[in-house]
């Protein structure tokens, strides 16, 4: 078996990858390239309010820990820690999901390819603007995420389903705009090969899809607990 890539397979042919500026040289050494595993125990605040500014506009996110608490503590250590900063949206399917995750840095992608986290029940459904971590099975969750671009209701059981940690609150106009015309990943499609990103990092994707939309920076705005 290859090494997981956070991926399912849809019955429609469609493959999941589930995905903030620069994290600087002491974020690679520390929170990132090495987690540390106190702070990954901790609960994340009840909600908390994410800014993304992308090469479209700004994206603003309300994650919900009601909704996923191992996706939503994931996804604020993740955020607090910039591991977003610098990545792209790598596989726009229009009408479909907007997927991110993969980190510009192959040391960072060697750190979290394993650091799986048990799985959530679906509290939401897959509605237009939400977010959900892409997996490869059932306790396959790390970092990649998709923005649904639609009402995605069959993804709320497909392969045990994919429980939304989080809504766009503003800027789905940003999210529908993002360059789709890649495609479907490679081998099925046009679009970028995985494990060619994990393992060469943004060099990869400068090279070879210079036109996909960037994520400039992450940032935990506001919290509530």
């Amino acid at each position: 078996m290859k090494r997981s890539r956070g991926v399912t397979q849809l019955g429609i042919g469609v493959v999941f990858v589930a995905a903030f500026g620069s994290g600087g040289c002491a974020q690679e050494k520390g929170s990132l390239a090495s987690p540390n595993e106190a702070e990954l125990s901790r609960a994340a605040p009840d909600s908390f309010r994410v800014e993304i500014e992308t090469s479209r506009g700004k994206i603003t996110a309300m994650a919900r820990r009601a909704w996923a608490p191992h996706g939503v503590d994931r996804f604020y250590y993740l955020a607090k820690n910039h591991y977003y900063d610098s990545t792209y949206f790598f596989r726009v399917i229009e009408n479909f999901v907007a997927q991110f995750g993969i980190s510009g840095k192959p040391a960072i992608n060697r750190a979290w390819e394993n650091r799986r986290i048990p799985d959530d029940p679906v509290h939401h459904s897959n509605t237009r603007g939400t977010v959900a971590f892409a997996s490869e099975g059932p306790n396959t969750r790390t970092v990649q995420l998709f923005i649904n671009l639609r009402d995605n209701p069959k993804l709320d059981s497909y392969g045990g389903g994919f429980p939304p940690i989080a809504e766009v609150t503003s800027g789905m106009n940003v999210a529908d705009s993002l360059y789709d015309a890649y495609g479907e990943g490679a081998p099925s499609g046009l679009g970028p090969r995985q494990e060619l990103m994990m393992d060469q990092g943004n060099e990869y994707l400068h090279h070879y899809f210079p036109r996909l939309d960037l994520i400039q920076r992450a940032t935990i705005v506001q919290e509530w607990r």
